[in-house]
């Protein structure tokens, strides 16, 4: 582990010194389930999981443990039956970071560890306003930023995920038809632990607003933020959409199917111009700032492998 200097509010490690953090574990996990839910072109690989995720898994696991035994002599000191609430915990960072792979392995990685913990995963994209509304609004661009989603929704849900209630519904998002979907419903019962990933999960109000009583972030145990250097990020995204436009795109319900005959040289140049209008805007503004927010931070190099891993001590 590199020593902090006695201002850095960070414990640093390098893969080495991160994966030895895991020791105990053995890795339950085979190359055929790693390719069904990592991204479509993040080539993440076992030994990564391995030598990342199962420490990360681990260190989740103990913060989880301590935060139930917190809740129960809370209780105990109230004279109530504590109810059963989950451990939540969120995933930040860029379009193209990397977060859904993230948050699908360790909802795997998660619920193999002792005593078989139950794992829901949330996206906030379900929480995105219809599309009728964006564009009634005129967000369609601004899709993505804090202004897209029905926060007092989300705030909701988190609200009666954290009371306790016994059954929660979330909506859901499709990434082909680009919309809600009005007729679905993701229906959470009371997971020992709930992932909820996310682009502005960790945002504060901005200074000189008057604040909420409430953000996101208040309902968060533990929260990681996946972090890539800009021009990677553009890259990735560029490589997903023109992979996308060789196999979703081509779908005759997708929203962006008049992309799928763009040549590659057309694809290349929208995407750029995608990137730059809408998700580099995103992450400037709102996005990256919030990185320090995070208790954890998971730096990745230009071939997506995972570099550094900080983690907050205060």
């Amino acid at each position: 582990m590199t020593q902090p200097s006695s201002f850095s509010p960070y414990h640093t490690f390098d893969r080495i010194e991160w994966s030895r953090l895991g020791g105990g574990i053995p890795l339950s996990m085979s190359a055929g389930e790693l390719e069904r839910v990592r991204g479509r072109n993040d080539p993440i690989t076992l030994a990564e999981v391995s030598e990342i995720y199962l420490p990360l898994a681990k260190l989740i696991y103990f913060l989880a443990d301590r935060n139930h035994a917190g809740q129960k002599a809370t209780h105990l000191f109230l004279g109530k039956i504590p109810p059963k609430v989950p451990f939540i915990i969120g995933i930040a960072g860029s379009v193209a970071a990397g977060k859904s792979t993230a948050a699908r392995l360790l909802q795997i990685l998660l619920g193999r560890l002792p005593h078989r913990p139950r794992v829901d995963l949330v996206t906030t994209d379900g929480f995105l306003y219809p599309k009728a509304v964006l564009e009634e609004r005129g967000l369609m661009k601004r899709k993505g930023f804090p202004e897209s989603y029905d926060i007092r929704r989300l705030l909701r849900f988190l609200a009666e995920i954290k009371t306790g209630k016994p059954t929660v519904e979330a909506p859901v998002y499709s990434h082909l038809t680009y919309d809600i979907v009005p007729e679905e419903r993701q229906v959470i019962r009371q997971p020992d632990l709930l992932i909820l990933e996310g682009l502005n999960i960790l945002q504060s109000p901005p200074p000189g607003e008057k604040a909420p009583h409430l953000t996101v972030s208040d309902f968060l145990d533990f929260s990681f933020y996946v972090d890539a250097c800009e021009e990677d990020l553009a890259r990735w995204y560029v490589e997903r959409f023109q992979l996308l436009r060789k196999t979703a795109f081509r779908q005759p319900e997708s929203y962006f199917r008049r992309y799928a005959d763009l040549t590659v040289e057309e694809a290349e140049k929208t995407a750029r111009s995608i990137w730059k209008e809408i998700n580099a805007r995103n992450l400037a503004e709102n996005i990256a700032p919030t990185r320090a927010r995070a208790r954890l931070i998971l730096e990745k190099d230009s071939d997506h492998a995972i570099r550094q891993i900080q983690l907050r001590r205060f």
